[in-house]
């Protein structure tokens, strides 16, 4: 059944529009047995209430705002998503009444992950959707851009609205590991191997010692595998200093 639901909704997406009983979207969408419907979804269902939408697993499920729409209107229902909405999220109704109240009074859309991710995996476009949930963190990133590139700090469940604490700076240079340190200045440029002995993302100084001499030098990270010593350092430093100044 909680296959076929999502399949049949999708081919949904195919079907004529035509005029139907307008009805808004609640602020607490819930359900309490497993099966979403279209009265768990919306607010004057009527009769429609009963349909099936999607069937729900765990704690919670996602939802392609699309296809709710289409399956609204299959059944005579009409959906305008002024919102703008993307994805709803549909949390299990087995809250007490008042943490129910609580949610209802602070559904808002923010980026969840499209799907779980392990600890230092970096977050990509496709990872982050818009979706209603119950309450946002209080570190919520208004933007995509703010968290695409970073790395994840733990494990990240799909569904689980974004935070600012969730994420930081992809690690670029691991201790240990062989790089390339150049100096750059006036169309001059030299470079060097070096073994990095501290990691270090974009933008860090490390310490990195010259496999030939078994010198220790300090040398700013510019990418994976690489690292600046010299002005162009100095440049790349104060370039990172000045993002976070604007933040």
């Amino acid at each position: 059944m909680k296959r076929i639901l999502p399949a049949l909704a999708a081919l949904l997406l195919a079907a004529p529009a035509f005029a139907g009983e307008p009805v808004t979207l609640k602020a607490d969408t819930s359900d309490s047995d497993g099966i979403v419907t279209l009265g768990d979804l919306f607010e004057g269902a009527g009769a429609a209430g009963k349909t099936p939408v999607a069937g729900r697993a765990g704690d919670s499920v996602l939802l392609d705002a699309r296809i709710v729409q289409a399956v609204a209107r299959r059944a005579g229902l009409d959906w305008a998503n002024a919102e703008g909405l993307k994805r709803i999220l549909v949390r299990g109704g087995n809250a007490a009444p008042g943490a129910a109240a609580a949610a209802a009074r602070a559904n808002v859309e923010v980026l969840t992950y499209a799907r779980s991710l392990a600890a230092g995996e970096v977050v990509q476009p496709q990872d982050l959707v818009w979706a209603k949930v119950a309450a946002a963190p209080a570190d919520a990133p208004s933007d995509a851009e703010q968290v695409i590139g970073l790395a994840a700090r733990r494990p990240l469940r799909a569904g689980a609205a974004v935070s600012g604490r969730d994420v930081a700076a992809a690690q670029v240079v691991k201790v240990g590991e062989l790089i390339t340190v150049t100096y750059e200045d006036a169309g001059i440029s030299l470079s060097l191997q070096g073994r990095a002995l501290s990691a270090g993302v974009a933008g860090d100084l490390i310490n990195v010692q010259n496999t030939l001499s078994k010198k220790t030098v300090q040398a700013v990270v510019s990418g994976p595998g690489q690292a600046l010593v010299g002005p162009a350092a100095d440049q790349l430093k104060a370039a990172r200093s000045a993002r976070y100044a604007l933040r």
